[in-house]
């Protein structure tokens, strides 16, 4: 559907029937977030140095879950099972950072959004 053609009484009757189809947002929500750790997990995991048994690359922790910290209780987070993560996302002061992240998720955020959107249509 085109929001362009769209006057506002035809958009606020769409955002009822979306509301309506949802109990709790978090289960849309996830299906985007899924779907992003899903490509997240394909990335090419560059060459480690370690080699020590039980090692688990930094590419095979994405995951999400519902976010601990927030205050309304419906939020997502994605992110890595690793606390190094972040550091290689946006560096430090002793490193350039390494994104990995952000551009999976700019890349596919459309992809996202038509699977969230999806949702409510059925499929």
């Amino acid at each position: 559907m085109d929001f362009d053609d769209m006057g506002l009484n035809e958009f606020e009757d769409l955002l009822k029937g979306y509301i309506e189809k949802v109990d709790d947002p978090t289960e849309v929500l996830s299906i985007g977030a899924l779907s992003f750790v899903d490509d997240l997990l394909r990335l090419p995991k560059p060459m480690s140095d370690i080699r020590s048994a039980g090692y688990t690359h930094l590419i095979d922790t994405f995951g999400c879950r519902l976010s601990p910290y927030s205050n309304h209780k419906n939020e997502i987070e994605v992110g890595w099972g690793k606390r190094y993560g972040n550091v290689l996302e946006w560096g430090s002061y002793k490193m350039k950072e390494q994104p990995h992240l952000n551009p999976t998720f700019m890349k596919n955020s459309t992809k996202y959004y038509k699977k969230m959107i999806n949702y409510f249509h059925g499929g």
